[in-house]
């Protein structure tokens, strides 16, 4: 097995190994695996004590901030308020300084009773109960061994656990599927109970004992699940269900969420009665001693354990699953399903290597519920420019926030002042319009990005962070004419308001202050007391002077507006060198070469043309190079010198695609697990990721609209990133736009036969977070 050990997080500790219920679907005395019967009834002192201490060397050995502690039977109440204390107070004490305890127990619920509960309650283990549904469903299995119903009394440890002072412990029901009972039924009577969660379980059951199917059909538990899932969302989702939210998670590129579904690493090991260590308990459905791993407490620590080959063959996600499974587009939610599921005892000795006994279920169940949701789930930035402008408006406000509170008023006196001024410039409805626009503008997110990185490394605020906030509030109180003072600092004689230009203030030197104030529709910039001396005062509009560098606007129909941004210190973000400011002169070759090409764009792709001239900004000159984006927010494209208009043309267009899928990658997942897979492009041999197969094919269906010759190769590429297991529910709304948009469009484009311009640039990944923030 290759690969770096995976701590386990999860402890499964059987403290009683006998049950007080005859559930006849139980796995541990009803299954292959026999065991219990040799294994004494309670856990001992001394393997509660070796436990606890190999828990606190664990967590030792591998810094885990904190630990999952199970108790679990058989019944586990059966061991008693004395025997259930000293386990608590073992664990705890062991762990006290090293990790977080998070102590739960999984129980049927008959014993439950205020006085386990106030024990409970003391050690703040929290409950979760076994519960089928209603009477019939739930009396179908879990029955006294001389078949009286348990149900009664189990509604009454439900109530018990509902009550006001023990709510705070309920962990939420577990349900065990059969798909003989009534799942409407079941759904409202575990809804009625009103729990935290409902974790839906099927069967145990193997490929030598598959689970029973009376009509024969292959997806009967995907049927059956589904019926709930449309319960559960016609009746508005009462209650959270992990199955259905792994799912879901998983679909729009998120993590599985139990370890019956998804690629994640098993962390999780099962200490005995006995004290003997163990993999996950389900394996004993499938034949006697497959739990095993020949260690125990006494003698072995974890990490011999987190090295046994079987629990190792749980940790190696896709490489993990069956051969079939590899190559199955949902995988990535299945996960191949429960390891335990998988067995078959058949000459090839292949054992797990086999897709999972519901696998034909488990396909049904995720294909069904994206069918249902996809609508519901998917992001609106993906069909809606102006969701997406939005989306980034709120990334960018977002990790301003994170910033900020992160710092948590350990950034200064200047981005303090910042911070509360920005609130009195939101708080004036111009103000608040003036601080959005200059916040959009695609280098904030360059300094943000920035900011957050060294804050997080606890390498603190910079001074070039907390002054370019400072100068972004200015900014926004000169463009909204606010008579609103703003302290700013600048260095080498130069202060940037972003969006506007760069005032001249001396030559190269230290670091000093001054205050922008607002004045008769321009404004002064004044030094401090401390900084005594400069006076500079700009008129608005005032052109290019010895004080004054404005950032020049590209205008020019049927263009749209673009700020030519050849002063701002954060542009050189892209592949190649920004330019030094440019001459006049070579100012209005841009605004010249920027229309025709546009006319070109207008003519050829209207659709392309309008929704860029609505997302587009900024435009930088570079050195060298073709138009592309760079390592900031959406609406700033980078171009170097060309030879004419049809070049430039195909240049804005190219880079405008692959800026509109990195900005929509910034916001929401398109795929997950990239570089899992290897695919091999309709129109090349090489072997490529996930990312860049989506990235060249986005763009070269942009450009085929332009030029047809780039369509080559492009549906095929569609069919295969549709059906990838990368690709997320996002993903395939993007590729059905994509469809959309090449869709009887060749004969269009054939005007522009001949030209060509060979797309490249992968798309990069960068922070997201869905907070909000206002100044406060």
């Amino acid at each position: 097995m290759t690969g770096p050990l995976v701590p386990f997080r999860e402890f499964v500790l059987k403290v009683h190994s006998r049950c007080d219920l005859a559930c006849d679907h139980c796995y541990v005395y009803e299954h292959a695996d026999q065991s219990w019967l040799t294994r004494p009834k309670a856990i001992s002192d001394e393997a509660i004590s070796w436990t606890a201490r190999r828990l606190a060397e664990h967590a030792t050995t591998h810094a885990l901030p904190s630990v999952t502690v199970i108790l679990h039977g058989g019944e586990p109440l059966l061991a008693g308020p004395a025997r259930l204390r000293r386990v608590c107070e073992e664990l705890g004490s062991a762990l006290n300084g090293i990790a977080e305890l998070d102590l739960r127990i999984h129980t049927n619920g008959v014993q439950l009773s205020p006085r386990y509960l106030d024990l409970f309650d003391e050690f703040h283990v929290r409950v979760g109960i076994s519960l089928d549904g209603d009477r019939a469903a739930n009396d179908r299995h879990r029955r006294y061994a001389d078949g009286r119903s348990s149900h009664p009394m189990v509604l009454r440890a439900v109530d018990l656990l509902r009550e006001e002072r023990y709510r705070h412990l309920d962990l939420g029901l577990l349900c065990t599927v059969d798909i003989h009972n009534d799942p409407v039924a079941v759904h409202d009577a575990l809804a009625a109970l009103e729990p935290p969660l409902v974790d839906f379980l099927l069967p145990h059951a193997t490929w030598d004992d598959p689970p029973p199917r009376p009509d024969g059909s292959p997806t009967a538990y995907a049927a059956w699940l589904l019926t709930v899932f449309d319960r559960w969302t016609e009746q508005g989702r009462p209650m959270p269900v992990r199955m259905f939210a792994s799912v879901l998670s998983s679909l729009s590129g998120g993590p599985s969420l139990t370890e019956s579904l998804g690629l994640a690493p098993t962390d999780l090991v099962v200490i005995e009665t006995d004290g003997k260590l163990e993999q996950v308990d389900s394996l004993k459905s499938a034949y006697e001693g497959a739990a095993a791993t020949g260690f125990d407490v006494f003698r072995n620590t974890f990490d011999e354990v987190a090295a046994h080959p079987g629990v190792r063959a749980r940790q190696l996600g896709l490489a993990g699953v069956s051969e079939t499974c590899r190559s199955c587009p949902v995988v990535r939610s299945c996960g191949g399903g429960l390891y335990t599921h998988r067995y078959r005892s058949d000459d090839s000795g292949g054992g797990f290597d086999h897709p999972s006994v519901y696998s034909d279920d488990l396909a049904a169940l995720i294909r069904g519920i994206e069918e249902r949701t996809a609508a519901a789930t998917e992001s609106p930035a993906v069909r809606s420019p102006d969701a997406l402008l939005a989306a980034h408006q709120d990334l960018t406000r977002t990790l301003l926030a994170v910033v900020h509170d992160t710092l948590g008023g350990r950034g200064g006196a200047l981005w303090d002042d910042a911070w509360r001024l920005a609130a009195a410039v939101e708080a004036d409805t111009d103000g608040a319009d003036a601080l959005d626009a200059v916040l959009a503008h695609p280098y904030t997110r360059t300094w943000l990005v920035d900011a957050l990185a060294d804050v997080d490394a606890g390498r603190g605020l910079t001074e070039p962070a907390a002054e370019r906030l400072a100068a972004t509030v200015a900014a926004a109180a000169v463009r909204a004419r606010l008579d609103l003072p703003v302290p700013v600092a600048y260095r080498d004689g130069s202060l940037h308001l972003p969006t506007l230009g760069t005032v001249v203030l001396g030559g190269p030197g230290e670091r000093r202050t001054a205050v922008v104030h607002p004045a008769d529709g321009g404004f002064l910039v004044r030094g401090t007391p401390a900084a005594p001396g400069t006076e500079v005062s700009i008129a608005r509009g005032e052109p290019e002077g010895p004080h004054w560098l404005p950032v020049r606007v590209l205008r020019r129909a049927p263009a749209p507006a673009l700020l030519l941004d050849d002063l701002d210190p954060l542009r050189d973000c892209f592949d190649a060198p920004a330019a030094d400011r440019l001459e006049t002169e070579d100012a209005d070759a841009w605004a010249d070469r920027i229309a025709e090409a546009w006319s070109l764009l207008a003519d050829a792709v209207p659709d392309q043309a309008a929704e860029a001239a609505r997302t587009l900004t900024t435009l930088t000159p570079l050195s060298t190079g073709a138009a592309a984006p760079g390592r900031h927010g959406p609406g700033a494209l980078g171009a170097g010198p060309v030879t004419g208009a049809d070049e430039l043309a195909l240049g804005l267009l190219s880079g405008f695609r692959r800026a509109k899928l990195r900005a929509l990658g910034e916001v929401t997942d398109l795929y997950a697990l990239d570089g899992t897979w290897d695919h091999r492009t309709p129109w090349g041999s090489e072997h490529v990721t996930f990312s860049r197969l989506l990235a060249e094919t986005f763009e070269r269906a942009g450009l085929g609209l332009y030029d047809p010759r780039f369509l080559t190769g492009v549906p095929e590429a569609l069919d295969m990133i549709e059906n990838a297991a990368e690709v997320t529910v996002d993903g395939k709304q993007l590729i059905a736009a994509v469809r959309k948009e090449i869709s009887g469009t060749r004969s269009a484009a054939g005007k522009n036969l001949g030209r060509s311009l060979s797309p490249s640039g992968p798309v990069a990944n960068v922070l997201a977070s869905d907070r909000k923030v206002t100044f406060e």
